[in-house]
Formats: C-alpha cells, sequence, structure tokens
C-alpha cells in the first residue's frame, strides 16, 4: 500500500521560499499520478497543482501558476512543491495526493493522501 508522507512545512516571511518534499513508500511512486493541495481554516480543500507519472503532464490552478512549480524525481520516489513570492494567504495544510492514473484537479479520484504539512506566512 502506498503511503505519502509530506515534509519542509514551517513559518516563511511574506515574499520568500519554500520547497515542500513528499516523500512515497510501499509502492513505486511512478506507477502514481501525484498532486499538491491545501486546506486552510474555514476554507475548502483547494487544488495547487497535479503531474502524471513521468513528469510529462503538469496541470496549475490558474492562481499559483508562475508562483508555484511541481516535481517529482521517481528514482527517489518523491515530488516536491517549489513556493516562491509567498504571501499571507498561502498560510494552509499543504498535502500530497496520488492516484493510481491521471486524476487532474479531482480530489476525490486521488485514493492516498499524505498527513499534510503546515507552511504559515508572515506578512
Amino acid at each position: 500500500q502506498l503511503q505519502l508522507v509530506e515534509s519542509g512545512g514551517g513559518l516563511v516571511q511574506a515574499g520568500g521560499s519554500l520547497r515542500l518534499s513528499c516523500a512515497a513508500s510501499g509502492r513505486t511512486a511512478s506507477d502514481y499520478s501525484m498532486a499538491w493541495f491545501r486546506s486552510a481554516p474555514g476554507k475548502e480543500r483547494e487544488f495547487i497543482v497535479s503531474i502524471s507519472w513521468n513528469g510529462s503532464v503538469q496541470y496549475y490552478d490558474d492562481s499559483k501558476k508562475g508562483r508555484f512549480t511541481i516535481s517529482r524525481d521517481n528514482a527517489k520516489n518523491a515530488a516536491y512543491l517549489q513556493m516562491n513570492s509567498v504571501k499571507p494567504e498561502d498560510t494552509a495544510v499543504y498535502y500530497c495526493a496520488a492516484a493510481p492514473w491521471y486524476s487532474g484537479y479531482y480530489w476525490s479520484r486521488y485514493d492516498t493522501w499524505g498527513q499534510g504539512t503546515q507552511v504559515t506566512v508572515s506578512s
């Protein structure tokens, strides 16, 4: 069974950068498409970006395009989210998720989720 563990969250000042990691174990990550979502208090779960098993297909939420970059390293069974020019409204718990086929922004199609990592952006 695939398991995901996020790391790299923390406190960062507005305008700064942060790189989140998602480590996969139990199964081969290259068998899965992956995505990043986030959840802030009082808000619905929000899609950020998805990536196909080999990285050839990436889909970004328009509001994140240009500031956030997804990547994956199947040799390391990991995916990453580079966050640049962060804003206070980026404060949230960030989750990585995996699906056995490419699932875009449809959160319900992702059947494996990590526990999340908190990102707090100070103004």
